[in-house]
């Protein structure tokens, strides 16, 4: 039996289509299985000689290890850049507006000022200059919603929105998908599958999804075009993306049913699956070019002209800069001229929505993977919480530097991403699941050795 959601209709459904079981997913499950388990059975009790006890290595956290070490790495070694900006105020006459602008151009060369003499240089020049209007652009920008959750997504959304981590996402999700009691209906299942790669979503949930909207919002907020679906090169697609069961259980009617928690992942999952089928919001953008001797000053305006899915999408928000209606014979009068100092910023810390996207666009794991592998490496001690961001300990340090010395290819992203591929193919039934670990074990058996041997003698 196959069911994707549990409900009494998908319940019902499953139990009178019943198919054969797939031994091409059983053979790529295996194989992922005993590869985990020869890299992790392998490697850990070296680390314990070498290291301490209760240590481990994996064939994914040993990868997500190295991406946290090796972006500490780039911030130890950052230097700061410097570099100038310089703005002005403008007033348009006829409406008494002030118009914040931004020096984009210097004598038709983009902006790029690293020093202080050459921003005294450009300040020199705007003496005694009167503004001109050179551009006035206005044009219809159209935003379209983002399509259903996956597993990443999910993640990354709720850590932004409300500081989950992706562990207590899962669980949450977890406790959606197997069912809660709502007044009135019984023990209903919520949501669909939370372990998926596919944004796709069935005929059937698609329909019920364009009725609401009609229903509720009218002909305007339904889309009328096919959205490109967005799929990652490594998707599987076995599951329907994230979606509520039923689009009319909107939340409001569930917040008595469900815990803050529950409440918050289920009306983000909710608005984002109903926003997935409604029209393009649509902003008038302005942009204006105020010139000023040989400089160009740069501003630009937006005012949201039809909310479109944004009625529904209240997680995203929109800074509108309005501007009066202004012409290109109009006249403005130079106001204040201002230089600021700034410095690069060296790369941010991984957050953990950061590092599952790294890893979704790496190929490194699977939507399964993805919480359970940060989990482990904050639990070994290999890195470690400063407020939002990750951060590698000493710990960590010391084992990726072990991993990259003696296990290369263990720890290695392309290879890693590669064999991911290799295991969709055995799923596929375009390869055979013993010849990727008779593959794999030969050169991993010759690392083994020579790192028990060397690190034996250290």
């Amino acid at each position: 039996m196959t069911f994707h959601e549990i409900t009494k209709d998908a319940i019902t459904f499953a139990v009178k289509h019943p198919r054969s079981i797939n031994l091409d997913l059983v053979d790529a499950q295996q194989a992922r299985r005993v590869l985990d388990r020869l890299v992790g059975y392998s490697i850990s009790p070296i680390l314990w000689r070498k290291v301490k006890k209760g240590l481990s290595a994996g064939r994914v956290q040993s990868v997500s290890t190295k991406l946290i070490c090796d972006r500490e790495a780039l911030i130890n070694a950052f230097e700061p850049q410097e570099y100038w900006t310089v703005d002005a105020d403008f007033k348009h006459i006829a409406s008494g507006k002030t118009i914040p602008s931004e020096l984009s151009h210097v004598s038709g060369e983009k902006v790029d000022l690293r020093n202080e003499a050459q921003v005294n240089q450009v300040m020199d020049s705007l003496k005694n200059q009167s503004p001109i209007i050179a551009d006035v652009i206005k044009k219809v920008k159209n935003r379209a919603p983002s399509p259903c959750f996956i597993t990443s997504s999910l993640q990354q959304e709720s850590s932004n929105r409300f500081g989950f981590s992706t562990s207590k996402t899962m669980m949450i999700a977890q406790q959606l998908y197997e069912g809660i009691s709502v007044p009135g209906k019984g023990t209903i299942g919520l949501i669909t599958y939370m372990r998926t790669d596919s944004t796709r979503i069935s005929d059937e949930a698609k329909n019920a999804l364009k009725d609401f909207v009609q229903t509720h919002y009218g002909e305007d907020y339904l889309n009328d075009k096919t959205r490109k679906k967005l799929k990652a090169k490594s998707a599987q697609d076995a599951h329907e993306a994230i979606r509520p069961t039923y689009v009319d259980l909107i939340p409001e009617e569930l917040e008595s049913a469900l815990n803050k928690d529950q409440w918050k992942l289920y009306s983000l999952i909710w608005q984002r699956f109903v926003a997935s089928e409604m029209s393009d919001a649509k902003f008038d953008s302005t942009t204006i070019d105020i010139r000023l001797g040989s400089c160009n000053f740069r501003t630009n305006g937006l005012k949201m002209k039809f909310d479109g899915f944004l009625k529904v999408y209240t997680y995203t928000s929109v800074s509108e800069n309005l501007l009066p209606d202004i012409q290109k014979t109009d006249e403005m009068k130079l106001i204040d001229l201002k230089q600021e100092q700034h410095f690069t910023q060296p790369p941010a810390r991984y957050t953990e929505a950061t590092l599952v996207k790294e890893m979704e666009e790496k190929g490194i794991g699977r939507p399964s993977t993805y919480a359970p592998t940060i989990s482990t490496i904050i639990q070994r001690g290999y890195v470690e919480r400063d407020k939002k961001s990750l951060k590698p300990t000493e710990l960590g340090f010391i084992i990726n530097e072990i991993m990259a010395n003696y296990f290369t290819n263990v720890v290695d992203v392309d290879f890693t991403a590669g064999m991911e591929n290799r295991l969709d193919n055995v799923e596929a039934g375009e390869l055979e699941w013993k010849e990727i670990i008779r593959t794999f074990y030969g050169p991993f058996k010759i690392m083994l050795d020579h790192a028990d041997e060397e690190l034996g003698k250290a």
